[in-house]
């Protein structure tokens, strides 16, 4: 299971920038089923030290078995508290590979793939109350379109919550199969995309996935020691727009405030010029590593 769990995207280009110091302390924020984790692992010496977060009970199966690596089961938001708790105020380096694991996707029940019929749920932390039949079957019209625009980026918003809410009015709306049909009329061309978007949207709404990612980048620009590197792999414009804008000004939005020369103070530095994305043989030997951006930042 360990191994089938998830194949990591960039692996090796993510760990090679991350860890610097072999003895040092680092951070990784999307356990999974542990292969970014054992990446670094393999890199650091006896004093090393990994911390690992996830929040989906199911990744502790795949717990390191190692003095030297500390698995935390919860959201990365919470990333600060749990290094001061476990004793460290200052960190070498954060990964953080957003994506969906493909166990997550793999698994029908949990509702994150279009590929499966099973409950609308998509709970990356099972304890969580808030599914995605909630959000469907509950959330006003107005509510549902924002959801659908802001976080699907679908332009006929307002006419899907539309539809949605018409059709719960007829039955509840609980499965895969069901909200899919309620679209049904979309060209077979445009359907796959048209539903990772509609998805998409409600695993962020159901996740607060981009509250999480800015709370994210926040906290690690107050845990890691000056040097130090923030590594993100994203998988979609919204989070990419997100990490982007934070590297670059420390700011989610507005401009920076200069200095009379034109220069402005930022916790980080990107320490590339463009995004690095898979190989095509990557590509090839993983089909879900297409949409990957990483990018990596230091800490001034």
């Amino acid at each position: 299971m360990k191994m089938a769990y998830h194949n990591p995207v960039l692996l090796k280009d993510s760990v090679d920038v991350l860890v610097g110091d072999v003895n040092g302390v680092y951070v990784d924020c999307t356990f999974g089923g542990g292969g970014h984790s054992r990446e670094i692992m393999s890199r650091l010496g006896e004093s090393g030290r990994l911390i690992s977060f996830d929040q989906d009970q199911d990744a502790k199966a795949n717990a390191l078995d190692d003095e030297r690596f500390t698995l935390v089961m919860q959201n990365f938001r919470f990333l600060k508290n749990n290094l001061r708790y476990l004793g460290y105020k200052k960190i070498n380096g954060v990964l953080a590979d957003l994506g969906v694991s493909s166990h997550q996707f793999d698994t029908p029940e949990r509702g994150f793939s279009i590929r499966f019929d099973g409950n609308l749920d998509m709970r990356m932390n099972q304890s969580a109350e808030l599914t995605a039949a909630t959000i469907i079957n509950e959330y006003d019209e107005n509510r549902l379109a924002d959801v659908f625009y802001y976080y699907g980026e679908l332009k006929n918003a307002r006419k899907l919550a539309r539809e949605v809410v018409a059709a719960r009015r007829q039955a509840p709306i609980e499965t895969v199969e069901q909200l899919k049909k309620i679209f049904s009329y979309i060209p077979k061309n445009k359907e796959t995309k048209f539903l990772a978007q509609l998805f998409q949207s409600l695993r962020i709404e159901v996740n607060d996935e981009m509250a999480a990612l800015r709370e994210l980048l926040v906290q690690a620009g107050e845990v890691l020691e000056t040097g130090g590197k923030l590594v993100v792999i994203s998988y979609h414009s919204l989070e990419d727009r997100l990490v982007k804008r934070y590297m670059k000004t420390g700011l989610f939005e507005g401009e920076p405030e200069r200095d009379v020369y034109g220069n402005w103070e930022a916790p980080f530095k990107p320490i590339q010029s463009k995004v690095i994305v898979p190989t095509e043989q990557e590509i090839a030997e993983n089909p879900r590593a297409r949409s990957a951006k990483m990018r990596v930042a230091v800490k001034t």
